[in-house]
């Protein structure tokens, strides 16, 4: 009788053996790892692996590290600069591949914005390495310019994406409204368009900055001597000896990264 109602019961895609098991496998495997850094970056001793007693120890160590405080300013510095760039050059990409008819080439220029997504970072390091190299034996400047131009070229598709959406769900009768009123495009633009496109705009600022912060491997390419970052800071350090000074660095590192983003998702959902 239980064998005749189990193969007439209706398969539900709700009712599936062994996800739950697997979902809880794949939850342990990603932050596991994580929280096992954020525990020791509390380890009152010198070991990473051996608990030894609760302490704010290397928080204090790290927040009197002046090579700490100069890497994690150059890192503000560049990141903030790398959001700003990207961020207006995606605003301007966006409107124009959203606000205008569809036109021959769009599919590809799409593709182009998004390629640095879908290409390995280190090709794109190398890429940047050679082509930076060329100028520096030009014209002699070795300063962060060329770190920000780095980071702004790859943040760019990450700004992008999120306000490309956010354009594409505004509604475009709005801006017709305001031209059928006599506003110039510039007028409809700044009264109308921009408002609307604000949270996508920040949201797309917030996760560039995001990925300029913890970027590694573009930084390492490219940077001039004394130019490290605070990513590229902890992993020469790590080379060298590991303390739970670095657990400590990664967890305040960790915590920012986690509001900026927890930001940028509740901004993304905005609609008016």
């Amino acid at each position: 009788m239980a064998e005749a109602r189990a193969r007439t019961r209706p398969f539900s895609v709700k009712r599936l053996p062994g996800f739950t098991t697997v979902a809880i496998i794949c939850f342990v495997a990603l932050y596991a790892p994580i929280i096992t850094l954020v525990v020791y970056s509390f380890n009152a001793g010198t070991s990473v692996a051996v608990w030894e007693g609760f302490s704010w120890r290397w928080y204090a160590a790290a927040w009197e590290n002046e090579q700490v405080q100069d890497a994690s300013i150059r890192s503000v510095i560049i990141a903030s600069w790398a959001a700003a760039i990207a961020t207006t050059l995606a605003t301007m990409a966006a409107l124009a591949t959203t606000r205008t008819r569809p036109y021959r080439g769009l599919t590809v220029i799409y593709a182009l914005i998004n390629q640095p997504l879908m290409v390995p970072e280190i090709v794109s390091a190398v890429a940047l390495l050679i082509f930076f190299a060329m100028i520096k034996v030009a014209t002699g400047y070795s300063g962060l310019g060329y770190l920000i131009a780095a980071h702004s070229a790859f943040c760019i598709p990450f700004a992008y994406l999120p306000i490309r959406a956010r354009l594409e769900s505004m509604d475009l009768t709005l801006e017709a409204a305001a031209a059928d009123l006599y506003a110039t495009p510039w007028m409809a633009f700044r009264r109308v368009t921009l408002p609307l496109l604000w949270p996508g705009i920040l949201a797309g600022a917030m996760l560039a900055f995001v990925i300029s912060l913890d970027d590694v491997v573009i930084t390492e390419f490219v940077k001039s001597a004394g130019q490290d970052t605070l990513p590229t800071y902890m992993l020469g350090q790590i080379r060298r000896t590991l303390t739970p000074e670095m657990n400590a660095i990664s967890t305040v590192f960790l915590g920012i990264s986690i509001g900026l983003v927890t930001v940028f998702f509740f901004l993304n959902r905005r609609r008016k």
